[in-house]
């Protein structure tokens, strides 16, 4: 899009819960999972979603089910949770050049912006409320996207809430209208430096090849993000 183009700021007042016909299960985890880093630590929990054979997008419910959540499953698992705590259901969408994109559940704390976010790669997980913009908290992902082929062009900050009456909350289908307004909303260019991006990825597939995982703990400002799943944290 162009940069000259003007995008609405996200909102960021507190959402009124939607009545919802939750289950025992559901409700269950809803009174247990108040806060982000509680919804973080759930996500970590869950083993990532990588069925063959039959792509997904569930819904909260489907989830909470399955027992396993994907990236933009997890986004939404976590807008659901929250935004039965007035946090508004807000969602940050990674474009990159590979087109293998990435989507993280985001909110406006009382110190700043933070997330939170499930992923096979351990660098693309939640952050800490300590940025000051959706931007600030965007551009901490850059150097920790970069992989073998992909690297962040975009992002966009998007309320669930445009939806209307579609139900992404708790629909029993695979929720592909919300891949579909995700992929067509207008995302903001993120500018980086191309020597950067080649030191990075000459970096990462060097580690690659020598340990046969993905690396976490080369990557700057760790401070900011949150606990990382604990399969992650053994192969430190």
């Amino acid at each position: 899009m162009p940069t000259s183009q003007r995008l609405p700021l996200p909102r960021t007042d507190a959402a009124t819960p939607p009545r919802l016909p939750f289950t025992a299960a559901e409700q269950r985890i809803l009174d247990r999972l108040r806060s982000p880093i509680a919804v973080q630590r759930w996500l970590n929990a869950l083993p990532y979603n990588t069925e063959k054979g039959a792509e997904t997008l569930r819904s909260f419910r489907g989830v909470v089910r399955r027992g396993t959540a994907h990236c933009l499953e997890a986004a939404l698992a976590a807008a659901v949770i929250l935004e039965q705590h007035r946090y508004p259901p807000l969602v940050l969408s990674f474009e990159s050049i590979d087109l293998l994109d990435h989507v993280i559940f985001v909110y406006r704390g009382a110190h700043g912006w933070g997330s939170v976010a499930r992923s096979r790669d351990p660098g693309l997980h939640g952050r800490k409320p300590v940025f000051a913009t959706p931007r600030a908290l965007a551009l901490s992902y850059v150097d920790p996207y970069i992989d073998f082929t992909g690297r962040v062009k975009a992002y966009a900050v998007v309320d669930l809430r445009v939806l209307g009456t579609y139900d992404w909350r708790l629909s029993e289908t695979n929720l592909w209208r919300v891949e579909r307004l995700l992929l067509d909303w207008p995302h903001r260019r993120i500018r980086s430096s191309d020597r950067r991006a080649d030191w990075w990825r000459a970096r990462y597939r060097a580690f690659r090849e020598a340990h046969g995982y993905k690396p976490w703990k080369c990557y700057p400002r760790r401070d900011r993000w949150t606990e990382l799943p604990a399969d992650v944290r053994r192969r430190g």
